[in-house]
């Protein structure tokens, strides 16, 4: 509601278009409103074992035909899958935060992930308007291997004094014409994610540009995790209300 509000203020969606959105949405707690569903989407922390845990859960009250899809932006889809009795049928489906906005959406087939499955995926995706782009089912994908060196080499310019973190985020936004800059983004997307997504590519890669700057991890320890918690490496003050 809070993504849809804002794009009514942005005047990309209006108050009835809201209004209709809204009232498509079936929520509940737990897994049983999977029992009945074309689609169903996880979405949870990047944790492995608790994605395999769902998808266990998940397979069991969905019907066969359900396409399974997983929202991780870091994991593999072959690992997730692994707790399937039927691992053919999981696929990423990677979408951008924030959803409303980023055009992007970002498919992964699994090592055994039937074709028509990949498709179905994309057909998906594109239905809601997305530009689809593949990968293959390496850690990291493209997209968040990418930004995750991004991110992280500028939590290490900040540790070492090189810049203000504002003046790094203006030479991101100014430099490179980035919508947002590394520690806008971070706040965004939670300062716990990034560092589980590289620990995720230290584990896949052993590569030292995926060692996790210090500063983050204090920072995931301090719970400054971003917007979420109300202060990140900026303060949300309208979080915490």
């Amino acid at each position: 509601d809070r993504a849809l509000e804002h794009a009514v203020r942005k005047a990309t969606v209006s108050p009835e278009e809201k209004a209709a959105a809204v009232a498509r949405l079936d929520t509940g707690i737990g897994l049983r409103r999977a029992d009945g569903a074309q689609i169903v989407i996880e979405a949870a922390p990047e944790r492995l074992d608790l994605k395999r845990q769902l998808f266990r859960e998940i397979e069991t009250i969905a019907p066969t035909t359900a396409l399974l899809g997983s929202n991780t932006s870091s994991l593999p889809i072959t690992s997730i899958a692994e707790a399937l009795t039927d691992p053919t049928r999981l696929v990423g489906i990677h979408f951008f935060n924030p959803v409303l906005q980023m055009p992007l959406v970002e498919i992964i087939p699994g090592f055994t992930t039937r074709p028509e499955v990949t498709e179905r995926a994309a057909d998906f995706a594109r239905r809601l308007g997305k530009t689809v782009v593949g990968s293959k089912d390496s850690p990291g994908f493209v997209t968040t291997r990418a930004l995750a060196v991004l991110v992280n080499e500028a939590a290490w310019m900040l540790y070492e004094g090189v810049a203000t973190k504002e003046d790094i985020d203006a030479a991101y936004k100014l430099g490179f014409h980035h919508p947002m800059g590394p520690f806008e983004l971070v706040d965004l997307v939670g300062i716990d994610t990034a560092v589980a997504i590289l620990d995720v590519l230290w584990d896949g890669f052993r590569d030292s540009k995926y060692r996790t700057c210090p500063l983050l991890r204090s920072m995931v320890s301090a719970r400054q995790l971003g917007r979420k918690t109300g202060q990140g490496f900026y303060a949300y003050p309208e979080a915490r209300s």
